[in-house]
């Protein structure tokens, strides 16, 4: 398998006694035997061979019938290739982002790799990062283009990348998101614009690697039989509509908990987590198939209200988590800063209500009825790995971790965000990219990491030690509290977080305990001038007061954060240190 479609990239050796070795023992053990004999299952079929003789590169029909001349299409792709969210966000002098990709082989469609070359032999962190060519490769445009530029797109698409060949190919969840797309396409304008042998090899595609997906217990795992479900019911292959179908339902009931929080603990894969259910429940009414087994129904909608609880009014969602900036069939146009559209297509699909965007432009173009009844958005709530609570223009959201059920993808354990109106005050310092560009490889650690975090981090060290990209070992032991949550490390450090939300203000009193020399308290602010206080800092937005019942040392510092996938801008940090023994913090945040 490539190390593209595994994402298993390596990290910085471990200070940890027995080193590597004993660090993914520690995590194998933490991610459970269903995950780690699918993922030895796959890797065996990888090695015997199976996988490769599934995707053979054949030549097919799609490849003989759909041309566009390399100019007509090179247009279009430039206008999609780009970052996810350049619509949203322009980047200034001071940020630092990945150089321009160049095209390797020519082609647009393939960044800085080589499309022909077999997707199981590339590797696809040698050359650069892959996240915005599989954005490209999503074929997202095709839902909004008139006729004529769409089929020239699907056909400048299709010539350029033939089964199984290239970046397009490298990933099971890729094909599955393009398939949705495709067939969502097909539903929309009609069967025979989408020819059946490149549906067919998409299902080629998702089925080689199905064990691999399942282990992840991420969104992979929804995406990719929710993309055979719709291939399915494109084609008119029942036994593949009923195999996607069934595994979707499996899929959901085990990763999507009855309060509706996703294993993925991530606003951003939710938002990714609900497009798919949408797509796929609007495609099941479209084709008239029976419904999901349960307790598909009710997760769908209870995964719904978290994502409500959580957006702002206008759509905006905390960039806690790892986050990519996902958006799939987008039809109200609203990218990855405005999440209003997915929200109301899920609420009217699997809630009968609206969300509150009642004149959404995507639920018009798939046909979907504007209830009568609204969601409500709760006061104070809490969720698996989730507390949160909304009063007035203030929201506050608390990673608890209770109970860490799933492997975490960043060391956010107590990370606390807040936020006033659409302005966040307190928050997360977001992902950058998954494949750092040249010279920045402390993208990583500076925002996955626990500094990347407004929580507590004892001695210097990180929550937990990293042992590849993706995967971290000694997982927290995590607790909820009435008020706030608890965790406990591997080193035996102990952290109580517990807060207090009011009109005007927040209260957060951190409490610590354990053998530790020394802690690091930030708290990652809005962009704007903040001036430093005997007791705080003090800017235009609030005011923050900070008391302990030992010696503390203030300091405003530069940070950085990611506002989109791919950029990395400075951003100011309240950093407060201090020394055993301190046993308690109060943090007192106020707004005009």
């Amino acid at each position: 398998m490539t190390r593209s479609a595994m994402l298993a990239g390596t990290a910085p050796g471990p200070s940890v006694p027995g080193g590597r070795w004993r660090l993914a023992a520690d995590a194998a053990w933490r991610l459970g035997p269903r995950a780690v004999a699918l993922f030895a299952w796959h890797r065996a079929m990888v090695r015997l061979g199976v996988v490769r003789r599934a995707l053979r590169t054949v030549p097919t029909a799609v490849e003989a019938t759909h041309r566009a001349p390399a100019p007509a299409v090179a247009g279009l792709v430039q206008a999609i290739a780009g970052a996810p969210d350049a619509r949203h966000h322009t980047p200034s002098e001071n940020e630092a982002r990945p150089p321009g990709q160049g095209h390797a082989d020519g082609s647009p469609w393939h960044g800085p790799f080589d499309g022909r070359v077999h997707a199981l032999d590339l590797d696809l962190f040698a050359a650069g990062d892959i996240r915005p060519v599989w954005e490209a490769n999503r074929l997202l445009p095709l839902l909004t283009l008139d006729a004529p530029a769409a089929d020239t797109l699907l056909a400048g698409w299709v010539a350029a990348n033939p089964p199984f060949r290239g970046p397009a190919w490298a990933c099971g969840q890729e094909a599955a998101l393009r398939a949705l797309h495709l067939c969502l396409f097909a539903a929309l304008h009609g069967a025979d614009r989408v020819p059946r042998a490149l549906l067919a090899a998409h299902a080629r595609r998702i089925a080689a690697t199905r064990a691999y997906a399942a282990a992840q217990d991420n969104n992979h795992a929804i995406s990719e039989p929710a993309g055979l479900f719709a291939l399915g019911l494109a084609m008119q292959d029942q036994a593949l509509a009923r195999r996607g179908a069934h595994g979707l339902a499996q899929a959901v009931a085990r990763l999507v908990a009855a309060d509706g929080a996703f294993a993925q603990a991530s606003p951003g894969y939710h938002r990714l987590l609900l497009d798919t259910l949408a797509i796929a429940e609007w495609l099941r009414r479209h084709h008239g198939a029976p419904a999901f087994a349960a307790p598909f129904a009710e997760r769908a909608r209870a995964a719904t209200l978290w994502l409500h609880r959580v957006a702002s009014m206008a759509g905006a969602l905390p960039r806690a988590g790892a986050c990519d900036d996902s958006a799939v069939a987008d039809l109200s146009g609203g990218g990855a800063a405005d999440a209003r559209g997915s929200i109301e297509r899920a609420a009217r699909l699997f809630c009968d209500a609206s969300a509150g965007h009642r004149d959404d432009v995507g639920c018009g173009v798939l046909g979907i009825a504007c209830p009568a009844a609204t969601l409500p958005r709760p006061g104070a709530w809490r969720g698996e790995g989730w507390r949160g609570e909304t009063r007035g223009a203030l929201a506050v959201l608390l990673r608890t971790g209770a109970p860490l059920r799933f492997r975490p993808a960043q060391a956010d354990l107590l990370h606390l965000e807040l936020r006033h109106g659409e302005t966040a005050l307190l928050r997360d310092g977001g992902t950058g990219a998954y494949n750092p560009p040249p010279g920045c490889a402390w993208w990583t650690e500076a925002l996955a990491g626990t500094a990347g975090h407004n929580t507590i981090m004892f001695d210097g060290e990180e929550q937990m030690p990293r042992v590849s990209r993706f995967l971290f070992a000694h997982w927290p032991r995590c607790r909820a509290l009435p008020d706030g949550a608890a965790l406990r490390d591997w080193r035996g450090r102990r952290h109580e977080r517990r807060f207090a939300l009011g009109d005007r203000g927040l209260r957060v009193e951190d409490r610590v305990a354990g053998r530790f020399a020394a802690l690091t308290l930030r708290w990652r602010l809005a962009p704007g001038d903040w001036t430093l206080t005997p007791t705080g800092a003090d800017g235009a937005q609030a005011r923050i007061a900070i008391a302990a019942d030992a010696p503390l040392r203030l300091r405003l510092a530069q940070g950085w954060e990611s506002p989109a996938y791919g950029v990395v801008v400075p951003a100011p940090v309240l950093e407060v240190a201090l020394r055993a023994p301190v046993t308690r913090i109060t943090t007192m945040l106020e707004v005009p």
